[in-house]
């Protein structure tokens, strides 16, 4: 992404100030020395220059002992979500009463994110992982008769079962399409083609992963969207082409809002590459009158409907936001996330992300015992890098990266792979120190 003023930038002045004002210390400003090691588990925050990669590492408790490429599984928190959701756990605990954000914080968390986005709060509903967005989007959206799904052999079990259950309830037929055989090898042009020559006159869902966590691979949205823009305008309305994405592996490592991607739904944890509180997600949509909410609401115009006896007259965000007691100390700290990115800036992590998985694949490439399964392109992948290693099972691999201090992860596919994940806790010394790692498993 190259550098921008736009209207999300602008929205977000405030809270860019605001946030800075709260993370930051004498000791913080540039001529200080950065923290030389990471913020404990339950102290307090270290200074945080937020132009200072090595303060932004320190605000997260990770064991400094392992270089850290598996931090998007189960995502550690910097200090200032840590403190939200500890300040938010101790209110309610004095408190059962207690309502951060004038008694209205999911309207703050929408802010947030819509700011993130570049979109509007109105759009955003909030759910508690990317794998209950999905389920919520493709349980909800109505087919009618004849209509069809098309989705890809790429993605992951939360799209494929939840396309599954869609057709067991409808009877509507899902396809896959096959986007490449060598994902090193993918190209824009075949994977856009691909859907294309996928679609029916009546498919009325596209359904496809943003960054596929099996291979690095990143789709060219941007472009899938213009398509089915074109296929689009020869259909009704009720006929159209929905673009529903799971964005979960791009969300927070990439720097592309809504209106970048022309997506109709973006579907993400924020627990991940945006390094929120664990339990927390969002879905963004544009066509929110296409599909039924699954779980009641608690927001006020569901309420407001109980009580009349009278149904909704559409349904919108807030009504596809799950209702029910939540672990309300973590989903009220997603506007620390949200902030914590900002100050940072969105097309710095980005920069990083794919300046670290560049360096990462371009030392990997050189061993004659490792094969790249991720485009070298940066335009097709973001922060995953995927590999095998010749007469050596992945998991093997994993343990041994371990037990040399390098931290990776396993594809849960078939066949998996080695996975590594660069990110804004990891630097170019961990990824030379993970080159020369792999090299001696050879």
């Amino acid at each position: 992404m190259t550098p921008r003023l736009n209207r999300r930038a602008l929205l977000g002045a405030g809270v860019l100030a605001s946030v800075a004002a709260c993370t930051s210390s004498p000791a913080a400003s540039p001529a200080a020395p950065p923290p030389s090691s990471g913020a404990s588990a339950g102290g307090s925050a270290p200074p945080f220059d937020p132009q200072d990669w090595e303060s932004v590492r320190a605000q997260f408790a990770l064991d400094p002992k392992y270089a850290q490429f598996a931090a998007f599984i189960l995502a550690p928190a910097p200090a200032m979500v840590r403190e939200a959701v500890q300040k938010h756990r101790d209110a309610l605990d004095r408190d059962p009463h207690y309502l951060p954000d004038g008694g209205d914080p999911d309207e703050a968390i929408r802010a947030s994110a819509a700011r993130h986005l570049g979109t509007e709060p109105s759009g955003i509903a909030l759910t508690d992982s990317t794998t209950m967005g999905l389920g919520l989007l493709y349980s909800g959206l109505r087919l009618r008769e004849g209509q069809d799904v098309l989705t890809t052999e790429h993605d992951f079990l939360a799209t494929h079962e939840g396309l599954r259950l869609l057709a067991r309830r409808t009877g509507a037929e899902v396809r896959r399409v096959r986007l490449y055989d060598d994902p090193a090898r993918a190209s824009a042009g075949r994977i856009v083609t691909a859907i294309r020559e996928g679609l029916r006159d009546r498919t009325r869902i596209v359904a496809i992963t943003w960054v596929h966590s099996s291979t690095g691979v990143r789709l060219p949205v941007r472009e899938i969207a213009d398509m089915l823009a074109d296929v689009n305008r020869s259909r009704d309305e009720h006929d159209r082409a929905l673009l529903c994405v799971d964005g979960v592996h791009g969300f927070g490592a990439m720097a592309d809002g809504v209106a970048e991607l022309g997506c109709d739904f973006l579907v993400s944890g924020t627990h991940k590459w945006l390094f929120g509180p664990r339990g927390t997600g969002i879905v963004w949509g544009r066509a929110w009158d296409a599909l039924d909410p699954v779980i009641p609401a608690f927001s006020q115009g569901s309420f407001e409907a109980w009580r009349t006896g009278e149904p909704p007259a559409r349904t919108d965000a807030r009504l596809a936001t799950p209702g029910g007691y939540k672990a309300f100390e973590h989903r009220w700290a997603m506007p620390a996330a949200f902030g914590f990115q900002e100050v940072i800036g969105l097309d710095r992590i980005q920069r990083r992300t794919q300046e670290l998985a560049t360096r990462l694949k371009a030392g990997l490439a050189d061993l004659p015992h490792v094969t790249l399964a991720t485009p070298a392109d940066p335009a097709l992948s973001a922060g995953l890098v995927c590999v095998s290693v010749d007469g050596m099972q992945p998991g093997e691999a994993m343990q041994r990266l371990r037990a040399g201090m390098i931290d990776t992860s396993l594809t849960p596919y078939d066949p998996p792979l080695l996975r590594f994940g660069t990110s804004i806790v990891t630097t170019p010394e961990q990824v030379d120190q993970a080159v020369e790692a792999v090299k001696k498993l050879g």
